[in-house]
């Protein structure tokens, strides 16, 4: 349901949520090395997120990646959508190209159930909210 880019994306918005600041920025390199992805791959999805305020960056000399206020209130499906979009979202499970709850393919009720769940839950808490959670050790990002 969601690509790898995107899966990238809200697990470096996470990185960042928990240990960059204004006063400490992460280096692209740094976060490709934690999350073990190629650091080309992972600096366009970072300036896909830049552009979409869903992080801040700073060039220059100890310039880098962090989050403010600003960007812990995004949730995760704003991260969604400014990735993928939701059009992958609610597009059919199984790819067929009209399926619809009036013309519903074969797993579209146990799917569309799931999906509506999801994007409610994603779009209920923070990203400062899960990086709290993380912090507290309820949740891990490896």
């Amino acid at each position: 349901m969601l690509s790898n880019s995107c899966k990238h994306a809200i697990r470096a918005s996470l990185y960042l949520a928990t240990n960059a600041t204004v006063e400490k920025k992460i280096s692209p390199k740094a976060i490709s090395d934690y999350m073990e992805i190629p650091a080309p791959f992972l600096a366009k999805i970072l300036l896909t997120l830049a552009k979409g305020g869903l992080v801040a960056s700073a060039k220059g000399p100890g310039g880098g990646y962090f989050m403010t206020q600003k960007e812990l209130d995004k949730n995760m499906l704003d991260i969604i959508e400014c990735i993928d979009g939701l059009t992958k979202m609610n597009s059919c499970f199984i790819g067929l190209p009209n399926c619809s709850d009036k013309y519903p393919c074969a797993v579209h009720e146990t799917v569309s159930k799931f999906r509506k769940q999801f994007i409610k839950n994603a779009s209920l808490k923070t990203i400062g909210d899960l990086a709290k959670e993380n912090k507290e050790g309820l949740t891990f990002l490896i």
